[in-house]
């Protein structure tokens, strides 16, 4: 009989940490507060407390062949982006397909998690919950929790004076729904995040005016790419990766600014971040541009003062006769179930190896699954990071010694700040996350070996999207069908928008990507011989 394994939370985290548990024969107990899986994906029409929440517009920045779980495509038809009942569709699926559902003890709260009392020789953990106002202690040899990153809001009101004698409403975004109560109203959103500005464009429809306050601005991207492509088929590849990390930091920067103001010059529109060289993750809105052409949003600085009835900005400006303020301003990373210092187990910093072990353990019984960001997708990602964390509680892989741990911590915290302005944040860049974590198991493919034995499919795994499938390819978890998905997946890219076919579709031309590599040397050695 395998390690019992608790899991807290049913959105694609707990999926993924379930089936990875099956997959190395533990056993898998989830605990889920709700009565359904999906998580942040499960729309609801009002805030429930403890639980993710969204608003019923939301659509997903990720497109369908960039964000599946690697062994489990969407179906042709689903469109690119979706609607978040289309992903819970998905996801649903994915659980019943995988015969998930009978792990999974629904509408059972998590209110305890503790260290056993031998937890120094077994590493087992106290799992204390609750389901109908009854409360049950169960021992488990190992905890993953997938409870997400999206549920406890950042309200930072104390850095807004005068907030406490505005007489409007004040809210944050996770409270936010639908716009159709604010229509003919003045509309004050704080925060130029993806709700921001998502919650910005949709009430600028209805509302009388709606104005962004932010303090350092953001690169703001669209969906649609070069030729009208998904932006992630085509911006995260191996090949962008590859230049990124290779190229003079100088013509990196200038190649990445030159990529977010494409489409349009950020510092026109009020958008410009302070230091645009930073990699930041960028906001996702398609609409955002053009209502502030049309002057139904408008972007200010931070706001310095609030009055009874106004906002005044930074620049002196102020914004009168304000219905309501809205704070997207993100969330705060809590575990209440959890002693604090497990988590951030210094200065009050999330403190992870690889941002999934508690490294001050005396086992390697615990794992946080779900908590990065990047440009890349989270299904995939957690899928990864479950299959990893699988196999240290299994024992089949090991972790280092508390000290090498730490001391990637602390390397990977001046990389983040080099790359994203801060080291607390839990950022990481996407490609080469995946390839760490694929590497511990077994499953990163070999580019040049690929080169060699299967060239067509080398020139899609390196030069075409860096997509899920190519972390079932080899290894512990092999996909058989992998290496169709990805020969195929402009496919089924393409399959939902050919709806009337004129002629024949048109699809990417990695070619054209395979030149730009064999003249990069030849560039840096025009440029050498021009310094010279």
């Amino acid at each position: 009989m395998g390690k019992r394994v608790a899991i807290v939370g049913a959105g694609v985290s707990g999926l993924a940490s379930i089936r990875s548990c099956l997959e190395e024969g533990l056993e898998p107990t989830c605990f889920e507060r709700s009565s359904d899986v999906g998580g942040l994906w499960k729309f609801s029409d009002h805030a429930e407390e403890g639980r993710a929440s969204i608003y019923q517009s939301v659509f997903t920045n990720s497109s369908k062949e960039m964000m599946c779980f690697p062994d489990f495509p969407y179906p042709d038809d689903f469109p690119n982006f979706m609607h978040n009942r289309k992903l819970q569709e998905y996801i649903t699926a994915f659980a019943t397909e995988k015969n998930l559902l009978k792990y999974i003890q629904f509408e059972t709260l998590v209110t305890k998690i503790n260290k056993h009392t031998d937890f120094s020789i077994t590493g087992q953990w106290d799992v204390i919950t609750e389901k109908e106002g009854k409360k049950e202690s169960s021992v488990f040899d190992a905890v993953m929790i997938c409870s997400g990153h999206h549920v406890y809001p950042n309200l930072p009101k104390e850095y807004f004076p005068g907030l406490k004698r505005f007489k409007g409403e004040c809210f944050h975004s996770r409270d936010y729904k639908e716009p159709g109560v604010w229509k003919g109203k003045r509309v004050l959103v704080i925060g130029l995040g993806n709700s921001g500005c998502d919650i910005a464009t949709e009430l600028s429809h209805t509302a009388e005016q709606v104005i962004i306050s932010s303090r350092s601005g953001s690169w703001v991207m669209s969906r649609v790419w070069d030729d009208g492509f998904p932006w992630d088929m085509l911006f995260i590849t191996r090949f962008q990766t590859f230049l990124k990390n290779n190229l003079p930091t100088a013509i990196s920067d200038w190649w990445y600014i030159r990529q977010m103001n494409a489409r349009y010059k950020h510092e026109n529109y009020g958008l410009m971040p302070l230091n645009g060289t930073l990699r930041k993750e960028p906001v996702f809105n398609d609409e955002l541009p053009a209502r502030i052409l049309c002057g139904t949003v408008s972007i200010k600085p931070n706001v310095k003062e609030f009055t009874e009835t106004s906002a005044i900005f930074e620049d002196g400006t102020v914004f009168e006769a304000i219905d309501c303020v809205i704070f997207a301003t993100g969330y705060s990373n809590a575990y209440p179930f959890l002693d604090e210092s497990i988590i951030k187990s210094r200065n009050n910093e999330v403190t992870l190896f690889k941002g999934i072990f508690p490294p001050q353990l005396e086992k390697s019984t615990m794992a946080v699954v779900g908590l990065v960001q990047s440009l890349g997708a989270a299904i995939p990602t957690t899928d990864l990071q479950a299959r990893w964390a699988a196999q240290v509680i299994k024992g089949t892989c090991t972790l280092p010694s508390v000290k090498d741990m730490m001391d990637d911590i602390d390397e990977k915290m001046g990389k983040k700040l080099k790359w994203f302005g801060k080291t607390e944040t839990i950022q990481t860049d996407y490609i080469m996350y995946m390839d760490e974590l694929a590497t511990f198991i077994g499953a990163k493919p070999n580019i040049p070996w690929l080169f060699l034995t299967d060239p067509k499919l080398a020139l899609e795994v390196f030069f075409g999207p860096c997509s899920p499938y190519q972390f079932r390819l080899v290894g512990p978890g092999k996909w058989p069908g992998a290496r169709h998905a990805i020969l195929t997946q402009w496919d089924r890219t393409l399959k939902p928008m050919n709806t009337r076919v004129v002629r024949g579709v048109w699809k990417p031309c990695l070619f054209s990507n395979v030149l730009r590599f064999l003249a990069i040397p030849v560039l840096l050695l025009a440029l050498a011989l021009v310094l010279i």
